[in-house]
């Protein structure tokens, strides 16, 4: 076999990159109970050598994100199981029945128990709560307490290395006050517990988080997947990009109400994968004519503003984009992200390893684009490119 293929490359050890590629980057959307899919993600990108250099999220996908990059390599997957078998260590009924009927009647019960216990290690019930405390009071905004989710954090995440920035990482949050959508980056401040905590506070379930002289909640608010952010840097690298998705923009036509809450949830947090990339595609053509343009004007009748500009816009980077998305069972409902049994999250986890086992067989979607070609996204579940 060719030492230089692409499958050859995949058995490499940790640290592998493609040809051309500076930089393979996680970005993770919310979703609560769904974020499983993620660590199964994670898994197969493990044991395929595709550590990542750059790990963002948003809500669930924050809380993996830290985890990730808040630990050493060799820990990173460890600390995930840890995490996931810890919220979901509840057991809801000693035996299922097979059969799309009793699974729904078990994640039902199971959703109900989360609804009045909470989870452990993750958030447990405010008392008297929000309706018998008064305005002002600490238990007056949410539903749920998220203490014990912060105890588990400084448990499984070292925040000197997270701050280190051998990894980059990010978070997004959205300010209380003004609404606007705001990244926590390890590259510009340091991150602590609680930019992790204010990325995931959901209203009105769980309580905003106070950062400095603000407050936050959940970035799934405003924007559930901190792809942007990635695409906005300035810093020219080549970059390999698994987008991981808990919400699926496509979906079949509902049936009935409960099919009616289950479609509004996911229109509602899913990614705009399309919307961003297209309007990157069109900076980037713009930004190719400009460059074009400029060098057909003799360089001495430049600024030193117009040479340093085409000088930047001369080293646009190429993006590849691997969307993952978890396709939701059958039998799941509307509750899917608040349904934390432990059965679902071994098939949320399972789902997403054998998704991406599946994008990784595509040899030449690991490919960096051709030179000048911008950005390419590929899904698995479409088999297409966009």
């Amino acid at each position: 076999m060719d030492a230089s293929s692409p499958t050859s490359k995949l058995t490499t050890p940790l640290g592998w990159r493609p040809d051309r590629c500076d930089r393979v980057a996680l970005v993770l959307q919310g979703g609560g109970a769904l974020g499983a899919y993620q660590g199964g993600v994670y898994e197969a990108l493990h044991e395929a050598g595709l550590e990542p250099d750059w790990v963002s999220g948003v809500s669930i996908g924050a809380i993996n994100a830290a985890i990730i990059a808040g630990n050493p390599p060799n820990k990173r997957l460890e600390k995930l199981r840890t995490f996931w078998e810890r919220i979901t260590e509840r057991k809801v009924w000693a035996y299922t029945p097979d059969g799309d009927i009793f699974r729904q009647v078990r994640n039902a019960n199971s959703a109900l128990l989360t609804y009045m216990l909470g989870q452990p290690g993750f958030f447990k019930p405010q008392f008297p709560g929000p309706y018998f405390s008064p305005a002002g009071a600490q238990g007056a905004t949410s539903f749920y307490d998220t203490e014990p989710l912060q105890e588990t954090l400084e448990e499984l995440v070292d925040f000197s290395l997270l701050n280190d920035q051998k990894t980059r990482f990010a978070v997004g949050a959205v300010n209380v006050l003004n609404g606007n959508f705001t990244y926590f980056d390890n590259a510009q401040e340091e991150i602590l517990v609680e930019h992790i905590m204010a990325s995931g506070a959901l209203p009105p379930s769980l309580p905003m988080q106070k950062i400095g002289t603000d407050y936050y909640w959940d970035g799934g608010l405003v924007s559930n997947t901190p792809l942007q952010h990635l695409l906005e840097q300035s810093d020219h690298l080549n970059s390999l990009v698994f987008q991981v998705d808990l919400f699926s923009a496509r979906g079949p036509l509902p049936r009935d109400i409960n099919d009616v809450l289950g479609r509004q949830k996911d229109i509602m947090y899913s990614s705009r994968t399309r919307y961003t990339t297209d309007v990157y595609r069109q900076l980037h053509d713009w930004k190719s004519k400009l460059v074009a343009l400029l060098g057909k004007v003799p360089d001495e009748l430049l600024s030193d503003d117009d040479r340093y500009l085409r000088h930047q816009l001369s080293a646009m980077p190429e993006i590849t984009i691997l969307h993952l998305i978890y396709q939701q069972k059958a039998y799941e409902g509307h509750a899917k992200d608040y349904e934390f049994s432990g059965t679902s999250m071994r098939e949320h986890w399972s789902s997403g390893y054998e998704d991406t086992k599946r994008t990784l067989k595509q040899r030449d979607w690991l490919e960096m684009p051709p030179q000048g070609a911008g950005i390419v996204v590929h899904d698995v579940h479409q088999k297409n490119s966009l």
